[in-house]
């Protein structure tokens, strides 16, 4: 029996208690192609979920980030997800993205009413959660 994949994303959450999200690229053959996504991906062998996260957001932000804070592990029905959290005021106009599209901040509401199938990897109620949870409030 093999072990189940894990990943590791994270929802940056600014002051305005808007979340980061990113566009997929719209490429022929790329899973959740032109689809919205939390940065992170897939945790490599030997490294923990929290070192893939701070590897990942290196990779696609150029986001040095010492601590993030775990949110969840989600049972996946493809992977065990760790998705953790942080409270930043990025500028997304001067952030440098290196996969994807554009970055967009969206707030509860716009999430709410964003389709299930246009959030990629099962994230939107991953996203539910976190506003419903609000662990900025803590």
């Amino acid at each position: 029996m093999s072990a189940r994949r894990k990943g590791a994303s994270i929802i940056i959450v600014n002051p305005d208690r808007r979340v980061l999200l990113y566009l997929r690229d719209d490429k022929p053959g790329l899973s959740h192609a032109n689809c919205w996504d939390l940065l992170g991906g897939k945790v490599e062998p030997g490294e923990s979920p929290e070192e893939c996260i701070r590897r990942e957001l290196i990779e696609e932000i150029e986001l040095h980030l010492k601590n993030p804070k775990l949110f969840g592990r989600y049972d996946m029905e493809d992977r065990i997800e760790h998705t953790y959290w942080a409270e930043l005021d990025l500028h997304i106009a001067t952030t440098r993205l290196h996969e994807g599209q554009r970055l967009e901040w969206f707030s509860q509401a716009e999430v709410t009413r964003l389709p299930a199938h246009q959030v990629a990897f099962g994230f939107k109620p991953i996203l539910l959660d976190f506003f419903c949870k609000q662990p900025w409030s803590v």
